[in-house]
């Protein structure tokens, strides 16, 4: 499944960014994987860093934009000692969880004048928890991901760059700031 989403990714960023109108980097602030269960089977973790965000947007009406994302976020357990069903004695463990959103994104332009523009954000798709516990095998768990950013701003720096903050909640993050490059 691990190969498929990632073909699957990869073939989404290739078409899409060989006619993109928009490509946008950001960082994102407590995410959905920290506010939800997305890491089952790791019972101490610890919050997430965050997340970093690639974007691509094709317009596909006036004031729409419709485009791909990946996501990615990592989280560490905190270093205790625990019992291991199967193995004997009591080991101290730091494992790690990585996370893969892949999410097809809608943006809604409904106000703007020459420097700055407001807009919405929503997206669906997937979180993939790569889960990796230390002294036993790693494993995928899947799970729905969104993104719902009712508020967002960009303000123009150059005529083709921008800078962009968006507030919502998701697997990008509930406040997301980055950078934007149009076409």
């Amino acid at each position: 499944m691990k190969k498929t989403m990632i073909a699957l990714a990869m073939m989404l960023g290739v078409a899409g960014g060989a006619a993109a109108q928009e490509v946008a980097i950001s960082y994102g602030g407590y995410t959905q994987m920290d506010a939800v269960d997305n890491h089952k089977g790791f019972s101490k973790t610890n919050n997430a860093w965050g997340a970093v965000n690639f974007s691509l947007y094709l317009p596909v009406a006036k004031g729409v934009k419709v485009g791909p994302s990946y996501t990615y976020s990592s989280q560490f357990t905190p270093k205790a000692s625990y019992e291991i069903p199967g193995l004997e004695g009591t080991y101290d463990l730091k494992s790690k969880a990585a996370y893969h959103a892949i999410l097809l994104n809608v943006k809604v332009d409904y106000w703007h004048n020459s420097i700055v523009n407001l807009y919405g954000h929503a997206g669906a798709g997937i979180v993939i928890a790569h889960m990796m516990p230390k002294y036993q095998d790693s494993y995928n768990k899947g799970y729905f991901a969104g993104q719902i950013s009712p508020i967002g701003a960009e303000v123009a720096i150059t005529p083709h760059a921008y800078m962009f903050g968006e507030l919502g909640f998701g697997a990008q993050g509930l406040v997301q700031v980055g950078f934007k490059y149009a076409f």
